[in-house]
């Protein structure tokens, strides 16, 4: 009987490896989770060999398992290379690259980053994820996403800090100051976020008397309510006033806030390394502009 190895099933694998499960594999590449057990199942089958088994609530690759791996990603390399050399690859087949990002991060980074991105890996489609900071790092552990822009320093050994994102506080043109010891109204994200965090304790430590006027759950609804009057916000526009805001220089200042960069499992560490450094690049041409 001959025997031979498929694209699909060899593509299976590896997604198994790098999403770090069969689930987070099957979200990845849009199948179903029985549709990448059966391609693991057919592999098996074409060597003889047990590849991947249970290990308590999850699965681990066997020696085998680890072996085929190596092999697989160089077969997935020189097949796709193979595909774009002929120009047999669609936009929709080429390889994206997911980056999940917070909505502060977004709004002044993403334009450029995709930019200096699509410079540095031309082979691939670049997508992109706006959502809260906790959903993030669930999109990121399922696989979902391949880096996320995080507000706050890397801490996971393959995480990068990028630099920092240096914050305003914001109000309407027409809003003044409550008078002495009246507490100063804040709007602010929902809890959890670094900002809403960060902006509460720079108005403690600076003995302002402080209560949240508004809370959102999305940087559109807080500019929305400071524009309304509602109360002052703060927030990452890198030094770009959003329309119908005001800075306000009478508020104690507050310390800049690190951004890093966080890697999905198995992601190839050039992709980490190219993203990290087009982020750095932005970030410090954005604070000498």
């Amino acid at each position: 009987m001959s025997r031979y190895l498929d694209i699909a099933p060899l593509r299976s694998l590896v997604a198994v490896a790098d999403c770090g499960g069969f689930q987070r594999a099957a979200t990845s590449l849009h199948l179903s989770q029985g549709a990448v057990s059966q391609h693991v199942r057919r592999l098996e089958t074409a060597l003889g060999r047990t590849l991947v088994e249970r290990d308590g609530r999850g699965s681990r690759f066997t020696a085998d398992g680890e072996a085929l791996l190596g092999h697989a990603r160089r077969i997935l390399a020189v097949h796709d290379e193979a595909l774009h050399a002929f120009g047999a690859l669609s936009a929709d087949d080429e390889p994206a690259l997911v980056i999940g990002s917070t909505e502060h991060a977004a709004a002044q980074l993403l334009p450029e980053l995709t930019a200096a991105l699509a410079a540095t890996f031309p082979d691939r489609r670049i997508r992109f994820r706006i959502d809260r900071g906790a959903q993030l790092r669930t999109a990121l552990q399922e696989g979902k996403i391949d880096l996320a822009l995080l507000l706050g320093p890397a801490q996971e050994s393959d995480a990068r800090t990028v630099g920092e994102l240096h914050l305003t506080w914001y109000s309407a043109p027409h809003w003044t100051s409550p008078a002495p010891g009246e507490p100063v109204p804040l709007v602010c994200f929902d809890a959890p976020c670094a900002i809403r965090s960060l902006a509460l304790e720079t108005l403690a430590e600076g003995d302002v008397p402080t209560e949240v006027g508004a809370e959102a759950a999305h940087l559109a609804g807080v500019q929305a309510a400071v524009r309304a009057g509602l109360g002052v916000g703060l927030m990452a526009t890198l030094g770009q006033r959003p329309d119908g805001l005001a800075a306000r220089d009478d508020l104690p200042p507050p310390r800049p806030l690190e951004l890093s960069v966080w890697p999905r499992r198995g992601l190839p560490p050039e992709l980490l390394d190219g993203a990290a450094t087009a982020l750095t690049k932005i970030l410090t041409g954005a604070i000498r502009h």
